[in-house]
C-alpha cells in the first residue's frame, strides 16, 4: 500500500510522529520544548524578580534555585531533569494562612481577598455542601 504525505510517496501504513519531549520550568512549573526552555527560564526569571519586588518585604522570597542534575556524560536524564525541575517549582510556592492551599507568592495577595480566617476557602478537592448543588 502507498499513501500520499505532502506530494512524497511513502510505502507502508501512516507513522505515528512522537511529540517532541517537554522539560518542566524549574520557576513556573509549566512545560516547554527542549529548544525553547533556555529561552523561557530568562524571561521566566525576570518575571518572577519583577513579581517579587512588588511583594510586601515580608513576603519577599529569594529566586528559586537551578536544580543541579549531574550528567552521565553526554547523557542527560530527562526524567531525573523534569522531577527536579517541578519539585522545585513546587518549593516556591507559598502556603495560604488561611486555607492551606499553595500560591506563587504573587496569586496569594489576590487569594487572599476572598479567604480569610473567618470563611477560608475550601481546599482543592473538598466536597461542596448540598446547599450549593445545582438543582
Amino acid at each position: 500500500m502507498i499513501y500520499l504525505y505532502s506530494d512524497n510517496l511513502v510505502r507502508g501504513p501512516p507513522r505515528a510522529n512522537k511529540p517532541p519531549p517537554t522539560v518542566f520550568c524549574y520557576i513556573c512549573g509549566r512545560q516547554f520544548g527542549s529548544r525553547s526552555i533556555e529561552i523561557h527560564i530568562p524571561q521566566c526569571l525576570k518575571k518572577w524578580e519583577l513579581q517579587n519586588e512588588r511583594l510586601p518585604k515580608s513576603q519577599r522570597r529569594p529566586p528559586p534555585p537551578r536544580p543541579d542534575i549531574a550528567q552521565q556524560g553526554e547523557v542527560v536524564d530527562m526524567y531525573r531533569v523534569n522531577e527536579a525541575a517541578w519539585a522545585a517549582s513546587q518549593a516556591a510556592l507559598v502556603p495560604c494562612a488561611n486555607c492551606g492551599r499553595t500560591f506563587n507568592p504573587d496569586r496569594l495577595v489576590v487569594h487572599q481577598r476572598s479567604c480569610t480566617k473567618d470563611r477560608p476557602a475550601k481546599k482543592v478537592g473538598a466536597k461542596i455542601s448540598s446547599s450549593h448543588s445545582n438543582r
